[in-house]
């Protein structure tokens, strides 16, 4: 194993599953120290042990609420010394149409997806600047390249995050801090498969990847400062054309559909089996 992270301290929002967790795992495998937040304590603690308690610190944290980011990045600092690498990985999705989400819904995913990365990214930023070098890592979706009905607010969120990170390493080239984003397409982890249902089926038409997968280029742009990184490769060649080119989107969409369509099937027969199993 290389071990690229030695002696860093990173802190992984979204850390109780998923993405997050598995970032957090192979953050502390490549000899970092770890700062596991979400909301959920009992989660967070069964990463942490599979991590190891020298490893690893546990904060329950709503990264919504500016005062308990304030809050998390001292108790980080003060548990560990430093803070060479913010991951903001925490996500919300009210899948559906926007008429029929909730304003509570949609708030919360401005809330969680924008807001409360971009606040994050500003609380810490003295913190990485008196580390050296150091990273920003944004978790964002291929879902901020393409517009998808039943989507909306989500769509936009990311659509936001990813240019914020393109924007902000702009200002922050040659100041020892790089900024990154990791778009990836579906992935499988309970943040989509446990609304499969309600996905819709043109988000099938890339391939599924791993948890694990996305974490490994979350750690690469960590240590080399990539700016962008996609998974699947390629993954964002078409939702870029759909965006440059919307009359070619709304002319293939129904093809994408169908594709789609039978992919998702697959899907839910294996997600159905795993549940009776």
């Amino acid at each position: 194993m290389i071990e690229r992270f030695v002696d860093k301290v990173v802190i992984v929002t979204g850390a109780s599953s998923g993405i997050g967790a598995e970032t957090a795992r192979q953050f502390a495998a490549e000899g970092a120290r770890v700062v596991l937040v979400a909301r959920r304590n009992e989660m967070l603690d069964d990463v942490a042990r599979s991590i190891g308690s020298d490893q690893a610190s546990v904060v329950q944290a709503d990264v919504t609420d500016p005062a308990a980011v304030a809050a998390l990045l001292e108790r980080a600092e003060e548990r560990f010394g430093a803070i060479h690498v913010l991951v903001n990985n925490a996500g919300a999705h009210a899948r559906g149409w926007f008429e029929d989400r909730s304003v509570q819904e949609v708030a919360n995913m401005v809330d969680v997806n924008l807001r409360a990365p971009v606040v994050l990214c500003r609380t810490a930023l003295p913190y990485l600047r008196k580390a050296g070098r150091a990273a920003i890592v944004n978790v964002g979706s291929t879902g901020g390249l393409l517009p998808v009905a039943g989507a909306a607010t989500y769509n936009a969120t990311k659509a936001g995050l990813r240019i914020f990170s393109l924007a902000l390493a702009e200002e922050l080239r040659g100041a020892g801090v790089t900024v990154s984003v990791v778009l990836p397409g579906p992935v499988a982890t309970d943040f989509f498969l446990g609304q499969i249902e309600k996905v819709p089926p043109m988000v099938f038409c890339q391939p599924m990847s791993s948890p694990q997968a996305v974490a490994r280029l979350v750690l690469d742009c960590a240590y080399d400062g990539r700016v962008e990184r996609v998974i699947p490769k390629g993954g964002a060649l078409i939702p870029t054309l759909g965006y440059v080119f919307p009359r070619f989107r709304r002319m293939m969409a129904p093809l994408f559909a169908r594709m789609g369509a039978r992919k998702k099937q697959r899907y839910l027969r294996s997600v159905a089996t795993q549940r009776i199993a």
